[in-house]
């Protein structure tokens, strides 16, 4: 049995989740004619009280259709510097929307309203035209560690006074909605297009759905389909988006107590260093001697655990709803033994 900890995209579908899927009434998409699509759209929009919702193929595709709908070659973006859209998506923002990026050092992936301020360009002939600010709840590259609402709400009072756009790269907003006790309607208040995800902590097999007003969805679905996202019987994949939603949020809360036993174990290990705050499902550490980051994820594989080196010295775990308490105990013996 292998307890794979690399991330919360290795999920595989349920018995109950493949049987809703080989159960989806179909159309083409393409031409809006999806039942199950159309559901999980208009699901999705509901939930978040937004206006519409469109199912994409990934969260990279939800984000760089956003990122695009949002701005105009030459433009400029604002946000983290580990963001998943700055430094995970191919260089996207460049190649899809022909503009540039100016990186914020934040905090465990999150920044604050006056740093976003003192990165707005001024309006000026020989400066970037600012247009655009994305942040991710939760952060991946810190660790899992979300917004105070309070700090979003200041962000976006910055964006207003300044005319800009705010984008949620919300891969993983679920987990943070259950850690927070925060509710959907919340953040759909705010943001003015949200992308969120069903193929990570919700265990759906492919796919994210992007979230704004009427008018910025019909643009990003013709954006869409320009990159080659119109998946025509999708429903199949939409039904398993729809059973995520309906029973697997209430999941997200075990993985966030999985890592936090995990990281309770690491802490007592000399060669463990500098353990980000473990707010959800995400940690990431630093190890030193006698071990490397990859030198340390070989040790596991050897007990069938695979865990992700991220930096030379950074190791990054997640746990997930195929991770099981008996994993973790056993994955927590292995520890005290190294």
């Amino acid at each position: 049995m292998i307890t794979d900890l690399r991330s919360d995209t290795f999920t595989k579908p349920s018995p109950a989740m493949l049987e809703a899927m080989f159960k989806a009434e179909v159309g083409d998409d393409v031409f809006g004619e999806d039942p199950t699509v159309n559901k999980l759209e208009a699901m999705a929009a509901d939930m978040f009280g937004m206006q519409a919702a469109l199912f994409c193929a990934s969260g990279t595709m939800g984000n760089q259709i956003a990122i695009k709908c949002h701005t105009q070659p030459g433009d400029e973006v604002i946000c983290e510097r580990l963001s998943h859209v700055y430094i995970y998506e191919g260089g996207g923002i460049a190649f899809n929307s022909s503009c540039q990026v100016s990186p914020i050092d934040g905090i465990n992936g999150k920044i604050t309203a006056s740093q976003v301020q003192e990165a707005i360009n001024p309006d000026a002939v020989y400066k970037a035209n600012t247009s655009l600010v994305s942040i991710e709840n939760t952060t991946n590259r810190g660790g899992g560690n979300c917004y105070e609402f309070a700090d979003i709400e200041s962000i976006k009072d910055t964006c207003l006074q300044n005319n800009l756009k705010l984008h949620l790269d919300g891969a993983r907003i679920w987990n943070a909605l259950v850690a927070k006790s925060e509710t959907p309607k919340m953040y759909g208040e705010i943001f003015d297009s949200i992308s969120v995800c069903l193929s990570k902590g919700l265990g759906a097999p492919v796919g994210s759905v992007l979230l704004g007003t009427t008018e910025f969805i019909n643009r990003a679905r013709r954006i869409r389909k320009v990159l080659g996202g119109g998946m025509r019987q999708a429903g199949y994949l939409a039904a398993a988006g729809i059973y995520a939603l309906e029973n697997n949020i209430a999941t997200l809360a075990q993985d966030h107590l999985h890592a936090r036993q995990i990281a309770a174990a690491l802490e007592k290990k000399s060669f463990v260093h500098k353990i980000m705050p473990v707010e959800t499902n995400i940690l990431i550490f630093e190890v030193s001697a006698p071990y490397s980051a990859v030198s340390f994820t070989n040790v596991l594989a050897k007990f069938n655990i695979l865990a992700m080196a991220v930096s030379p010295v950074q190791v990054r775990m997640v746990t997930h709803l195929d991770i099981t308490d008996k994993m973790v105990d056993d994955l927590v013996k292995v520890i005290e033994q190294l």
